[in-house]
């Protein structure tokens, strides 16, 4: 017998109904949050841009908007990485290599990259906020000769909550690469910066006309960030935020993500800062 989603068109599916996902590799980061590899059926890729996010679907649990952490330039496989937060992530977090998913997206507008190339890119990532951001900065790693500098800001609230270890060594000891990162409360053997991540604003030296900032974290944080770098004489249309909150359904039908007259799932989840500033929720 048919499946549903084989005879429908490729549109009605790519929005509607999940296609079957297998997952290769599953890793436990942190306590809460647990990472994914996933490949979709013949080894497709997904298509997907820096910011955007997908619908997982457990099927008789429910479905979750989750953001897409891996680069576009990774072929044949793209990543997740999902806190336990409710009944769908506490059941999906135990999932392993062999298990299947269902998937729908990407969706929404990520990063755009056209407006980043040739310029410095300062990424600034609160808490899970590294998981979209990871995105992008992978995207600029592969492709590094097409951007100025990278700047990368991360905080979390406690050193063991912070994320992608491996790679953040990584990025530390790159030559072309700014990393920086600090935790709101240290423990014995925290050596590094304490406090919250706008402590790691004020030494930046930027070139404000070629300058392309890319923020994502807590509702909280964007207030104080931009506060940050407008002290900065940083202008508004260079700043860029991930706004994805509220979100379910994906496709704006539901109305969950409206933010007076933008839908997050549609327009955002990333917006110019310039667009937004204005919109009281939004911020």
């Amino acid at each position: 017998m048919k499946e549903l989603h084989d005879i429908k068109s490729e549109e009605t599916v790519d929005l509607y109904y999940p296609t079957m996902c297998e997952i290769k590799q599953a890793k436990q980061l942190t306590e809460k949050e647990r990472w994914f590899q996933i490949t979709l059926p013949d080894g497709a890729d997904l298509g997907h841009e820096p910011g955007q996010f997908v619908e997982v679907s457990l099927f008789g649990i429910g479905e979750a908007p989750i953001s897409i952490s891996s680069a576009p330039t990774q072929k044949g496989s793209f990543e997740l990485c999902v806190r336990e937060a409710g009944m769908l992530t506490s059941v999906l977090n135990t999932y392993k290599a062999g298990d299947h998913v269902g998937i729908r997206g990407p969706f929404g507008h990520g990063f755009d990259l056209e407006k980043f190339l040739g310029k410095d890119v300062v990424i600034i990532a609160a808490g899970l906020g590294i998981v979209p951001l990871r995105s992008l900065i992978n995207t600029i790693l592969d492709r590094r000769k097409e951007f100025g500098r990278l700047i990368i800001l991360y905080g979390a609230k406690s050193p063991d909550e912070l994320l992608f270890n491996e790679e953040r060594q990584m990025w530390e000891e790159r030559e072309d690469v700014e990393y920086s990162v600090t935790v709101d409360r240290g423990d014995e053997n925290w050596t590094g910066n304490t406090g919250v991540i706008t402590t790691l604003i004020p030494p930046l030296k930027l070139d404000l006309a070629n300058t392309v900032i890319a923020v994502t974290g807590p509702p909280v944080v964007y207030k104080f960030v931009v506060m940050s770098l407008k002290s900065k004489q940083v202008p508004d249309d260079n700043i860029y935020v991930s706004l994805e909150r509220r979100m379910k359904c994906g496709v704006g039908k539901c109305g969950h993500c409206q933010i007076n007259g933008y839908y997050c799932c549609q327009d955002g989840p990333v917006f110019c800062y310039s667009d937004v500033k204005a919109v009281e929720e939004a911020l």
